[in-house]
């Protein structure tokens, strides 16, 4: 280690758009490159000077063309001398982008990186099995590639494969998660997100794309209950406790997170906002993945050096309600410092974008607000977590 530090100098999103909406005819491609140039021209960064593209994506298998980065950067205008490559680790994609190139920075193999992801889970495309001989008698089967599981290796345990929401239900089940503090808590995201969006917070977070008219994250519904959302039905078990209401919903869109090293703050004319000050990664049993941020936040917390008593904002992705109250229970931390802006739930999930999503969210809370340190962590399907502390310096 070179002993030099990894900052956090912009981050910007999109507009998170539903399913089938807004962007359902734009590219995930596209996504990702109106966001590399949002920061270009919001920095003034000179691209030439960017040492690596790292993108989260989840899927890969239609339009992001395999190395979403790659394509991003290429279609961004950046000069083809930036090279790109793309993370896939599900929904913690472009956190791990981040993270990955924080260690570049810290290592001294990169002084400037630009990272995100992007995920148009509207565009994913349906898949067939590649048949070992041509023209095969049999029928097959058109798999989607949206979310989940898909073209499951048969070796696997099934109680591994069940699907994310049985997944959840099982979690609910062993902590004894009630359906109605599942209904409370995304009444609070929605309500909490259309807050913030009324009080500027997102004014400079969120960049539109052009040739849309997305302004705001298309699935916020502000006049949500516990009450109203208690009146839907399972989605996953006839009595069960998810429901499309307290999970978050299949989302497009794309998120871009700009580090550098303390030296770039003379490039790019500006100081940084946030320094990543730890990192954790976990994994346990792929059903259980709902819980694995608990372990990575504990990680990334002793990594920087700090307890949870000096936590003064966390960003949490709500895949869904019941397994971010578990985390919450688990850290045993006031739910008052969560996910105060609204989160998946209310924002949406593009599950390559969410990550960055976090990151940008985080920092920007921690600036304004005055905290010092800060927690974003994210679930992963199939049994994996992830966790990176920031720290202000501004406050130290």
């Amino acid at each position: 280690m070179t002993g030099t530090h990894a900052y956090i100098y912009d981050a910007v999103r999109t507009p998170f758009a539903r399913f089938g909406g807004a962007y359902a005819e734009t590219r995930p491609d596209d996504l990702a490159a109106a966001m590399l140039r949002a920061v270009v021209e919001r920095t003034g960064l000179d691209p030439a000077t960017v040492d690596e593209v790292v993108l989260g994506n989840a899927n890969g298998a239609g339009e992001e063309n395999r190395n979403l980065a790659r394509m991003a950067t290429l279609l961004a205008g950046l000069p083809v001398s930036v090279p790109g490559t793309t993370i896939n680790r599900l929904c913690g994609s472009s956190l791990d982008a981040a993270m990955m190139g924080s260690r570049a920075i810290e290592t001294g193999d990169a002084d400037i990186v630009l990272t995100g992801g992007a995920e148009s889970m509207t565009r994913a495309p349906w898949v067939l099995p590649k048949p070992s001989r041509a023209y095969p008698a049999a029928n097959t089967e058109v798999v989607s590639t949206t979310l989940g599981w898909r073209l499951v290796n048969p070796a696997m345990p099934q109680h591994w494969t069940v699907s994310l929401g049985e997944s959840n239900e099982q979690l609910g089940e062993l902590h004894g998660v009630a359906r109605e503090r599942q209904d409370e808590f995304a009444a609070r995201s929605h309500q909490l997100a259309h807050a913030a969006w009324e009080a500027g917070f997102y004014d400079d977070l969120v960049v539109g794309i052009p040739g849309t008219e997305l302004a705001r994250d298309e699935g916020i519904r502000p006049d949500s209950t516990a009450a109203t959302l208690a009146k839907l039905r399972p989605s996953f078990r006839a009595h069960g406790t998810l429901t499309a209401g307290n999970a978050s919903p299949l989302s497009d869109g794309a998120s871009a997170v700009l580090l550098g090293s303390a030296a770039a703050a003379d490039h790019l004319g500006r100081t940084p906002l946030t320094r990543i000050a730890g990192r954790g990664t976990h994994a346990l049993e792929p059903h259980r993945f709902g819980y694995a941020p608990v372990e990575a936040a504990e990680k990334a917390l002793a990594r920087a050096g700090i307890g949870w008593s000096d936590v003064g904002a966390v960003e949490l992705n709500e895949a869904f309600a019941v397994q971010s109250l578990i985390c919450l229970d688990a850290w045993k931390i006031d739910p008052d410092i969560v996910n105060t802006k609204g989160g998946a739930i209310a924002l949406g999930h593009p599950l390559g974008a969410s990550g960055g999503r976090i990151l940008g969210t985080l920092s920007a809370r921690m600036r304004t607000e005055g905290h010092r340190w800060g927690v974003a962590a994210i679930c992963i399907g199939v049994g994996q977590g992830l966790a990176v502390v920031l720290e202000n310096e501004e406050t130290a």
